[in-house]
């Protein structure tokens, strides 16, 4: 019986994992823009009210992996990916904030 409780613990603790993408508190960053490395923040995203399913579904970001969909500024503009919200009504229009995104080092 113990050990039933352990494993259903574990895979409580991976489901919850994978479930979560980027939580609060987490970061993950892009660097391969010539524009510079854009971070991706789970905590703004959490404090705006943002559910990791609105944006991990088959339409725009269908694995919690970072890689999996390649990311351009053309989606965004046309309102694919993170151009969804960043249209400049539900968050900041991406078209006109570059540097809130990319920041060079």
């Amino acid at each position: 019986m113990q050990k039933l409780s352990v494993l259903i613990v574990a895979i409580l603790f991976v489901s919850a994992t994978v479930a979560l993408a980027v939580p609060a508190k987490k970061t993950i960053e892009f660097n391969e823009s010539p524009m510079g490395s854009v971070t991706f923040d789970g905590t703004i995203h959490k404090e705006a009210g943002i559910k990791c399913k609105e944006c991990h579904n088959s339409g725009m970001f269908p694995k919690m992996k970072q890689g999996t969909v390649k990311i351009t500024m053309e989606e965004i503009y046309a309102g694919n990916l993170c151009g969804v919200c960043h249209n400049g009504q539900r968050a900041f229009d991406a078209k006109s904030n570059c540097a809130r995104c990319h920041v060079k080092q």
